[in-house]
């Protein structure tokens, strides 16, 4: 309430005498929160309540002027308070992509979508963004035994099995440390996609946390998405438009087709193996169950790819270990 009341204050002092009334917009995974600025004309802004002793506005401010400058349409800013964590910005509804995508729209979204994706990526030079290398990337895979094997199913694993489970995240971060290296947003999925009115599709948001790393991260977010699922003949016609439209764009994206798959199923792997852990850290850490009906779907794409590899069957052993599975001809450690 104290935050509220603070974010009406500084609305007042700014707008003094126009009346506005502030309600719940939304929340995130983070400790940022959303009102919507509603004015007495009917009009609306959007206020992100990002309190500084948890969570700094300022890497929001640095990608959203990154992504503005190639078109994409992210909400513009139109004030500031960073000593008190405070950004007002434009509106773009609260239809996400989740709410309004079936079959009948999708195509045409899926095409918005991808065609953004590329105009943000083909305004990538390093130096700018953080870099998503080895050490990131392990951290966010060490998620997996450390929040969705010993905390969320309370598997302890032994030296033998953890020996073999580093062995493959050595294989699986050297595939994805050798893709080429663009602007990555880190969560372009069906929730941070905005369905826009005016029909400029997507609006985006959530992009603080981007960085420059691998190519394919992206449309994995986009394609194998932790909230909605698509068949997957539907999720590879969308890949190969997407690698189409890279490769007249000029994108130093794979040649072939099927090199490029590869590259996008082991990033996929290395991304749903810490949304597992993210979703049980979200749980247990931050009292949030939200995402635990989210988890089966996340589970689901992680068998996929370990059943097709035979170097990953070490996950899927433990994955079975953790649903309670048992399979007469498995894999042992």
């Amino acid at each position: 309430m104290k935050r509220q009341q603070l974010i009406t204050a500084w609305l007042t002092q700014r707008w003094p005498g126009r009346a506005f009334t502030l309600s719940p917009a939304s929340a995130d995974a983070s400790f940022r929160r959303y009102f919507r600025v509603t004015w007495a004309d009917g009009s609306t802004l959007i206020v992100m309540d990002a309190p500084p002793e948890l969570e700094d506005c300022r890497p929001w401010l640095h990608v959203q002027q990154l992504f503005h400058a190639t078109g994409a349409h992210v909400p513009e800013v139109i004030a500031q308070d960073l000593d008190h964590g405070f950004l007002l910005l434009s509106d773009l509804g609260n239809a996400t992509y989740l709410s309004v995508l079936n079959q009948d729209n999708a195509a045409t979204l899926y095409q918005d979508a991808l065609a953004a994706l590329v105009r943000i990526q083909r305004a990538s030079r390093p130096g700018v963004l953080p870099e998503y290398d080895y050490a990131l990337l392990k951290k966010e895979l060490d998620l997996f035994p450390d929040w969705y094997l010993a905390q969320h199913h309370q598997i302890t694993l032994t030296d033998a099995q953890r020996a073999e489970l580093d062995t493959v995240f050595e294989r699986l971060l050297a595939m994805n440390l050798a893709e080429p290296k663009v602007f990555v947003h880190r969560d372009y999925h069906s929730r941070n996609l905005m369905h826009l009115a005016t029909g400029e599709n997507p609006g985006i948001i959530d992009f603080q946390d981007a960085v420059y790393g691998p190519m394919s991260y992206d449309v994995v977010s986009l394609l194998k998405d932790a909230y909605i699922q698509w068949d997957e003949e539907t999720a590879l016609d969308y890949l190969v438009r997407y690698w189409d439209m890279a490769r007249q764009a000029g994108l130093p994206i794979a040649a072939d087709f099927g090199e490029f798959h590869r590259q996008y199923e082991w990033m996929g792997l290395q991304r749903h193996l810490k949304v597992l852990g993210i979703f049980a850290r979200l749980y247990h850490r931050d009292g949030k169950d939200g995402y635990l009906k989210d988890l089966p779907l996340v589970e689901h794409y992680v068998r996929q790819t370990c059943e097709r590899y035979a170097g990953f069957k070490p996950i899927l052993a433990l994955l079975d270990q953790a649903q309670g599975q048992t399979k007469e001809a498995g894999y042992t450690f």
